[in-house]
C-alpha cells in the first residue's frame, strides 16, 4: 500500500478475519444452493487473494469445488483514495473476450466497497456476457456508495469520516490479513 503519513489503528486481525471471511462463505453458499455453474470473479487487486479464500472455503466446506474462478482489473483510485482517472478504466484480458457466462451465477468479490465506482463497472461489463445473476460480495462496506450498486454480502459495514482510509491488508500484497484504519494528518 502507499504510505500515508497519519494514525494507523487495527480494526480487525487475520484471526477475526479468517472468521469474517467463514461466514461469508456460508452466506454466499446460501445464494448458491441449486447452482451448478458459479463463476467467481476477483476484481485485482485485492479482490482476487479474497474471491481466493472465499472459493477455498466454498470448496472446503459447502462441496462448491467446480467454481470457475476469473479475475478483472478496474482502477479509479489509488490505494489512498488518490483518483487516478476520472472514469473507472477496465482492461480487458483478452482470454475474456470470448467467454459465455450465459446460465451461469457470477459472485464479483471485492475488498472495499467505497463510492461504488470499480463494482458498477464490473458489474456492467460481466452483465454483457449474460449469465443468469450476478451477486457482489464484499469484505468492507464504508455505506458511501455514490452509485446504484448494492452488495448482496458485506464481511463488515464500517462507517468512518469521510477522510480516513480503510487499509485492505491482503497476501500477497501484504505480509498480513488485516483491516487498518488510518487517519492522515492525525
Amino acid at each position: 500500500m502507499n504510505t500515508v503519513a497519519g494514525r494507523r489503528t487495527c480494526l480487525y486481525t487475520e484471526v477475526q478475519l479468517e472468521a469474517i471471511v467463514a461466514d461469508m462463505a456460508r452466506q454466499a453458499a446460501g445464494l448458491l444452493t441449486g447452482r451448478t455453474r458459479v463463476v467467481i470473479v476477483g476484481i485485482l487487486r485485492r479482490g482476487t487473494p479474497l474471491a481466493d479464500r472465499l472459493h477455498a472455503h466454498l470448496a472446503e466446506n459447502y462441496g462448491l469445488t467446480e467454481c470457475t474462478r476469473l479475475d478483472l482489473q478496474i482502477k479509479r483510485y489509488a490505494d489512498d483514495l488518490t483518483l487516478l482517472y476520472p472514469e473507472t478504466r477496465l482492461t480487458e484480458n483478452p482470454v475474456h473476450a470470448a467467454i459465455n457466462l450465459e446460465g451461469q451465477t457470477v459472485l464479483v468479490v471485492d475488498d472495499v466497497m467505497y463510492r461504488g465506482h470499480s463494482m458498477l463497472r464490473a458489474v456492467e461489463y460481466l452483465a454483457g456476457k449474460q449469465p443468469a445473476e450476478i451477486r457482489t460480495v464484499v469484505l468492507v462496506d464504508r455505506g458511501v456508495a455514490k452509485l446504484p450498486v448494492r452488495t448482496d454480502i458485506v464481511g463488515v459495514r464500517l462507517d468512518v469520516a469521510p477522510s480516513d482510509i480503510i487499509e485492505c491488508n491482503v497476501p500477497p500484497y501484504e505480509a498480513d490479513f488485516r483491516i487498518d484504519l488510518l487517519q492522515p494528518g492525525v
